[in-house]
């Protein structure tokens, strides 16, 4: 995202993702005119938005933190609030659990989304709001903002960029920042 001298003191008011035309897992991030390639859910971008139907969900969301791999990378420069991802982090995704789309710590009892992942996907991580106020079961959970696999292949239901890309939009991403999908 170029900016001048000024608007790199401040965050970005907002980013719009959508669709690419034809291709429905992939799509465009737009902000302050740069657009960026990124990949999209495989069930495309969904107005009713179900737990594992890959749907990335449309709506008007705020980044909540930053989370990140210090066992791989420096911690990056972003106006959001920064959190290292540990071994034991993971997210739950199970509708019928009161801790439902939200962090947990990974016990013999507790099983998640592994935040912690083999590949680089996760190495960065930008938690969004969807179905955080109210939490709603079976809603959607762990949608993120992370990296993009090689091929560019669909996500889950995430929004996956490449490094370079993602570095760029973390120094210039806030918690007011509006993401809008769709």
């Amino acid at each position: 995202m170029p900016c001048t001298t000024h608007s790199c003191d401040r965050p970005l008011a907002a980013i719009h993702v959508r669709a690419a035309a034809g291709r429905p897992q992939r799509g465009w991030l737009i902000a302050e005119g740069r657009t960026i390639a990124v990949a999209l859910g495989r069930g495309g971008i969904r107005a009713n938005k179900r737990e594992g139907d890959g749907g990335t969900p449309k709506g008007i969301f705020r980044p909540i933190r930053l989370w990140w791999r210090p066992d791989r990378h420096p911690r990056p420069r972003t106006f959001l609030p920064v959190r290292a991802i540990t071994p034991t982090d993971a997210w739950c995704e199970d509708p019928a659990d009161r801790r439902y789309n939200r962090p947990i710590r990974l016990t013999q009892s507790a099983t998640g989304d592994r935040l912690t992942r083999e590949d680089h996907l996760y190495d960065f991580i930008i938690e969004i709001d969807h179905n955080t106020r109210p939490r709603i079961a079976g809603r959607g959970s762990a949608v993120f903002l992370h990296l993009a696999r090689d091929n560019f292949g669909p996500t889950a239901g995430c929004v996956a960029m490449t490094q370079p890309a993602m570095l760029r939009l973390l120094r210039r991403i806030g918690p007011r920042t509006k993401i809008m999908i769709g």
